[in-house]
């Protein structure tokens, strides 16, 4: 397999509602972004991969909409949606197909206008007899799950709070990020509203209006255009679809998230993650995500998630900053978000972090989702 180097990236301005485009027109201010960065004209893309939650905006086949839009016309094009992780398994796609030989550059685009559908009411309207053991809105199914990781693990309302004052503050710094408050502080977030306890208002990631995109070359092609490509060292992929009352301790242990890690990790050489990463962007759609993906990605043993939000090595500047952009909690296009991290953890290995970058970053970790049922983790590195 040839190895395969991010060499440019581009976002949109992630916000509640981006009523002055249309949705092809919205992929197209992120590819355009993204080429740009790779120094690269629409004619040098070989192919096209589109990233996209069409459920959420109720329309079939969004590739033949937004194709254009992504500079795909004449091109192959694929659309993947694999609910949360259908960004980082978007980009998963373009690596393998760059690794196989297949085309030597692919642009990998997400987006979603949520603000043009009904996000809740399109995961939970369904069968109610034979998916009622689901639980497929989001809500429902994360407080289920916490409430199970808070009793096995010890973890507290303050711990999650940590988590929420961190992403605001580092989102502060992103001038993408759709949610920003360089003022976080534990106090609001625990009075704020409660949705489905233990899962507080402050607590849960945004519905964001977005677009992302990565531009992805071959070896010789990635040599020739970027002085440091961002190269792809492993990339895993794990996808389930259990009833809640199949899984047991699934909803505790994420069992295919760890999994995901341990291949890669096992790809990459990665023995230590706290240490051996520079930096980490792992897709938490809540507060207590993150602390219990803090355990399953090993960078803590069980039951420690909370005391390392505690230690601040999560912080920039800590031992492993993790969500420098403000992560999900701060924007979250869904069909977009996995490419985000991505992205970012790329733009760390880049140098064009800007107000978030990390200093030396050589080792970076990206994760899509991360429940039970999905999850996806690549590596990035900055030597070939």
């Amino acid at each position: 397999m040839k190895r395969v180097g991010i060499i440019g990236t581009g976002q949109t301005n992630h916000t509640r509602m981006r009523n002055d485009v249309n949705q092809a027109e919205l992929v197209r201010e992120a590819s355009a972004l993204a080429l740009a960065d790779a120094d690269l004209d629409p004619h040098e893309i070989d192919a096209v991969v589109i990233s996209n939650m069409e459920l959420f905006e109720g329309r079939a086949y969004p590739e033949l909409w937004v194709g254009e839009g992504a500079f795909a016309a004449g091109k192959p094009c694929m659309k993947i949606a694999t609910g949360g992780t259908s960004g980082t398994s978007s980009c998963i796609a373009g690596y393998h197909q760059v690794a196989s030989g297949l085309f030597d550059t692919i642009l990998v685009v997400g987006f979603e206008k949520h603000s043009e559908g009904h996000t809740q009411a399109g995961m939970a309207l369904v069968d109610p007899f034979w998916d009622r053991a689901v639980a497929s809105g989001a809500l429902g199914n994360f407080a289920l799950s916490i409430s199970q990781y808070m009793a096995e693990r010890g973890v507290t309302e303050e711990h999650a709070a940590k988590i929420a004052v961190k992403a605001r503050r580092n989102g502060s710094r992103n001038p993408h990020a759709h949610l920003q408050d360089a003022e976080a502080t534990i106090d609001k977030v625990l009075g704020s509203k409660m949705l489905a306890h233990p899962v507080r208002l402050l607590d849960m990631c945004p519905q964001s209006d977005g677009a992302c995109a990565i531009v992805l070359a071959s070896e010789d092609r990635a040599n020739s255009l970027c002085e440091r490509p961002a190269w792809i060292a492993a990339a895993a992929t794990r996808h389930q679809q259990p009833y809640i009352g199949d899984i047991d301790r699934r909803l505790i242990t994420m069992e295919t998230l760890r999994d995901a890690a341990r291949e890669v990790y096992a790809k990459a050489g990665i023995n230590n993650p706290l240490k051996d990463f520079d930096v980490a962007e792992i897709y938490e759609p809540t507060t207590y995500t993150e602390l219990a993906w803090y355990e399953a990605l090993g960078f803590c043993a069980e039951g420690e998630a909370g005391a390392l939000i505690d230690s601040g090595e999560t912080e920039i500047g800590g031992e492993l900053p993790v969500n420098p952009s403000g992560g999900v909690l701060c924007a979250n296009p869904v069909g977009a978000t996995g490419v985000i991290r991505v992205a970012e953890a790329a733009k760390q290995i880049l140098g064009r972090a800007g107000d978030y970058q990390i200093d030396n970053v050589t080792t970076a970790l990206a994760t899509g989702y991360g429940v039970y049922a999905w999850a996806d983790a690549m590596v990035l590195r900055g030597t070939a």
